[in-house]
């Protein structure tokens, strides 16, 4: 057995509706696929692989570690934490106490150190079973703790993925889990380590659009379910029923977002092989931290959700607006150099005074022509792609980079799968973590889930007093978490979405004041809108000056230490 003691899940009862026969505990189990009655040892020693039809039966994390890591050899790290219940629900503290009782894991990651046949690998390993793999705070603090144990000991690191997304329970603290494992990935590519991901049965959201989708080898099962949104929001989004196929791990091999497929009983083999054909040495790198910390503004009379209706008016100033007030002179700058051009992101260089900027802006219209112009403000994988090679530009001239979030989210749809929408967003923050030039991000509107934080890696990010900052929609979280749409103010309070909240929680540094507004309803934010872009000027002038002094690699690991930083656990 392995050193953790990791035992298997078992169902109680498994009823047969087929033949009205009660299939008794430990003993049989039903292939969901072929609905063939398997004895339960034999399906064991096939590595949960229905012999039937092929069908692959998802994996305790205590199997996949006796399949893949070389007997006795498994040191899991033990980091004695749990999480703190961030949005304070209910019954969140009871459900986890519950789900370890009944997985017998002590949260949806294992991670440690062992052997695959000879080669030393730090691995993770993730469990649907546990809460269906979310990544909530603790889940991003072992999986950056392990890359920074992989830097440390100079070793290979294997993440085994499989996570239904984000951990709704958590709020932005567990969005902010993305970033967090992206930066951390930064440092371990600059190493010159090497990271392989194997994508499992089911690996979406959250997970799909940062860790699991960059690594240096993208190994899956077959038939694992991959993607950015889930099946059944693409569907309710478009309207339209989707491919046969769709968002399976042939799926993502035939559209190039993976480089082999390999069957349960191949990995171990094929991961050692790939561990051998990688050795190499590690430099050290220099770490310093550095963190911005002003005052904040004094609270109002306004709710959580009437914020919401402020920053979604659409007579609310966009990007656009700010770019040409802000900046003497600005050029746009169009095309991914790989698929089109999104109108739903406007990068292009920009001037103030005698500093160049480069200026990366999501970009919603002003009007129902534009609107549709512009997807809604929903970047497609081109936007993030586009983005990514104008970051690279500002790397090679050396101008800080600017980004505008206003966007309700990526966008959901059949297309932006196909074209790699994890990818795309995880590449993007993965891309901008490790940046040398500064990086400022201004939250002016509607800051939704992976499509904003995808240009939100930042050194400093300012926030307008009535913008508002989130996982996803005040209606989503409340289906989601409480399957009733109709609570979605609760949800708004709740959630700590605004400024002052996000403030609170060392996620913004900077909140710019809007004008006194008693109802949300009537803003179009054309009072004073010169004053709010004339303190945002103030802020991008002072913070570039401020980082003029500080070297490329202090710039990094100050950007690092900012997400590093943020907790939603506890140590126990």
């Amino acid at each position: 057995m392995i050193v953790d003691q990791i035992k298997k899940r078992e169902n109680k009862l498994i009823n047969n509706k087929n033949s009205r026969i009660d299939i008794p505990v430990g003993k049989w189990v039903k292939c969901e696929n072929c609905k063939e009655i398997l004895y339960k040892e034999n399906l064991r020693n096939n590595l949960s692989v229905c012999p039937n039809c092929g069908h692959y039966f998802r994996m305790h994390i205590g199997r996949r570690l006796e399949q893949i890591i070389d007997e006795g050899t498994y040191k899991r790290f033990n980091l004695n934490i749990d999480t703190t219940n961030p949005l304070g629900l209910e019954d969140y503290e009871k459900k986890i106490k519950s789900l370890r009782e009944k997985t017998r894991l002590e949260e949806a990651v294992s991670c440690g150190i062992g052997k695959i046949n000879g080669e030393d690998v730090v691995i993770c390993i993730m469990d649907s079973g546990f809460l269906m793999g979310s990544m909530g705070a603790v889940v991003g603090e072992k999986i950056t703790y392990s890359i920074e144990k992989a830097i440390e000991f100079k070793m290979p690191i294997v993440i085994f993925c499989c996570s239904g997304g984000a951990r709704m329970q958590e709020g932005i603290i567990s969005l902010m889990q993305m970033a967090k494992t992206t930066a951390a990935l930064t440092k371990l590519d600059k190493a010159g380590l090497l990271y392989i991901s194997v994508l499992t049965d089911p690996t979406y959201g959250g997970v799909t659009a940062s860790f699991a989708s960059l690594g240096d080898i993208i190994l899956a099962e077959p038939g694992a379910m991959i993607g950015f949104a889930g099946q059944r929001v693409i569907k309710q989004t478009i309207g339209e029923e989707l491919p046969e196929g769709f968002q399976t791990a042939e799926f993502l091999l035939e559209h190039g977002f993976i480089d082999k497929i390999v069957e349960r009983k191949d990995m171990k083999e094929t991961l050692s092989r790939l561990l051998k054909l990688n050795r190499w040495l590690l430099s050290r790198k220099n770490s310093k931290r550095g963190f911005y910390m002003v005052e904040k503004i004094e609270k109002n009379v306004l709710t959580a959700w009437e914020r919401v209706e402020i920053a979604r008016n659409p007579k609310r100033k966009t990007a656009l607006d700010y770019i040409n007030e802000i900046f003497d002179e600005f050029i746009e700058l169009h095309g991914d150099r790989c698929y089109g051009d999104d109108k739903a992101m406007v990068c292009g260089l920009g001037r103030i005074e005698n500093q160049n900027y480069t200026i990366i802006a999501e970009q919603k219209g002003r009007n129902t022509r534009e609107n549709i112009e512009r997807n809604f403000g929903m970047p497609n994988p081109e936007s993030y792609r586009k983005a990514i090679r104008m970051m690279k530009q500002a790397e090679k001239f050396n101008r800080p980079v600017i980004t505008f979030i206003d966007t309700k989210g990526a966008y959901p749809g059949v297309e932006a799968e196909q074209r790699g929408q994890g990818e795309a967003i995880a590449k993007s923050m993965f891309e901008m973590a490790k940046l040398t030039v500064p990086v400022i991000a201004i939250v002016i509107g509607e800051g939704s889930s992976g499509g904003a934080l995808a240009i939100g890696v930042a050194n400093k990010v300012i926030m307008l007093e009535n913008a508002i900052y989130s996982i996803l929609s005040p209606e989503g979280y409340s289906s989601i978490l409480w399957k009733d749409s109709s609570r979605f103010k609760e949800a708004a309070d709740r959630m700590k979405l605004t400024a002052n909240d996000l403030y609170d929680m060392g996620i913004i540094e900077t909140i710019i004041k809007e004008p006194d507004i008693k109802d949300s309803k009537k803003t179009s934010q054309s009072v004073d809108f010169e004053m709010i872009a004339s303190e945002i000027k103030k802020e991008i002038q002072t913070t570039v000056q401020e980082f003029k002094s500080k070297t490329k690699d202090e710039i990094v690991e100050e950007r690092y230490q900012k997400f590093r930083k943020i907790s939603g656990f506890k140590e126990v």
